[in-house]
């Protein structure tokens, strides 16, 4: 009897410890620094379950964003589109939010209420997130969803505008009804990047309009087989917010506090994307190599993003090419022909994979102090 109670209690204890080490997180976790004064939330804000024409059920996207670490998601299921509804006749359009809402209930990941209007042109695509219930967008004249969603202070952005089957030139049109929706406050952001697609256009729209910077995978499938097997991630907005909760992502949302990121792309106002970048990159290292004037720098990439740099420096690199990449994750050491020995050094340098504007890259700068 002792020996089966010693038995017992061994499973039991390791049954403990095994739940205590438990995660969600698979190997392509996101992880993103903060920057000052803010924390950064990764959200994918344009997602589809089988309670619209996706192809899961709203908990295995609960799932797939605890296994990536994202802190706020939204199911954005079709008003008017409901091509699973032979099966899943459910009349409530926020259905797919309380189930989602039930799976999530003892994890740390905000569930946002959403849904898209679904129109032809040119009234298009656009989600509203952050809404009180669904079935009151419910209208046949293409304003009244966009005026509903105002009484409920939603948060809209228009989905991708750069959409061949919308726009055959691959290029937004911006009509009249969607400057109407910007005018009466009722239009608040626009996707960037929209699944693999990235339009400089959307984001000339989004500067010139003063609307929100949004990137989101608008997932039907499986984030497994539509991004990972492909060797991707999936788009996702980096939201700037005083704190992880929906009132401060909702507040950042309509400051447009954003990033908008796809694997090495990141697109965002200088003001949210430089120090973004700065606090990417760790110093871990500078000092002169034994009686040299060579600076040797080790800089660490602590994001999810490889990151693609030229020198701007007035110096040049002693033994590799001005142009670099930092892989996520991964350390690079630069050589720097300093002439003098110095006793901090400015490194500056262009990230080629981020945009602030169509074809414009930021420039970064870190101070080396020079051990």
């Amino acid at each position: 009897m002792k020996k089966i109670a010693l038995t017992v209690a061994l499973f039991f204890s390791l049954s403990f410890l095994f739940a205590q080490s438990h995660s969600h997180l698979s190997n392509h976790a996101f992880t993103y620094p903060n920057i000052e004064g803010y924390v950064t939330l990764k959200a994918d804000l344009h997602i589809h379950t089988v309670f619209s024409d996706g192809n899961v059920w709203p908990s295995i996207r609960v799932q797939e964003a605890l296994r990536e670490n994202l802190d706020a998601i939204s199911l954005t299921e079709h008003l008017e589109y409901q091509p699973h509804k032979a099966d899943i006749p459910h009349p409530d359009r926020n259905r797919a939010y309380h189930v989602a809402m039930e799976e999530a209930k003892d994890h740390d990941l905000l569930i946002i209420p959403g849904s898209e209007i679904t129109r032809s042109e040119p009234v298009g695509h656009s989600n509203a997130v952050f809404i009180n219930d669904a079935n009151k967008l419910m209208a046949t004249a293409p304003e009244v969803p966009f005026e509903e969603a105002k009484k409920q202070n939603a948060f809209v952005f228009w989905n991708h505008p750069a959409w061949h089957a919308q726009s055959p030139t691959g290029n937004p049109i911006l009509s009249d009804f969607q400057k109407e929706r910007i005018k009466n406050g009722e239009l608040h952001g626009i996707e960037v990047i929209n699944s693999v697609d990235y339009a400089e256009e959307s984001l000339a729209l989004a500067l010139e309009h003063n609307l929100t910077i949004m990137g989101t995978s608008d997932i039907h499938g499986l984030i497994d087989w539509d991004y990972f097997e492909k060797g991707n991630h999936r788009p996702i907005t980096l939201v700037f917010a005083k704190d992880k909760s929906l009132e401060s992502m909702h507040e950042a949302l309509f400051a447009g506090r954003t990033v908008a990121v796809y694997n090495d792309l990141l697109v965002g106002k200088p003001e949210y994307l430089i120090p973004l970048l700065e606090e990417s990159i760790t110093i871990e290292s500078a000092e002169y190599l034994s009686n040299t004037n060579v600076l040797k720098v080790e800089l660490k990439n602590i994001s999810s993003s490889d990151l693609l740099f030229e020198n701007q420096m007035e110096f040049n690199f002693y033994d590799s090419s001005p142009v670099f990449e930092i892989e996520a994750g991964k350390t690079k050491t630069l050589h720097i022909k300093t002439i003098e020995k110095l006793t901090s050094v400015e490194l500056k340098l262009k990230a080629l994979g981020a945009f602030t504007a169509p074809k414009q890259q930021p420039i970064v700068a870190w101070t080396l102090m020079v051990e």
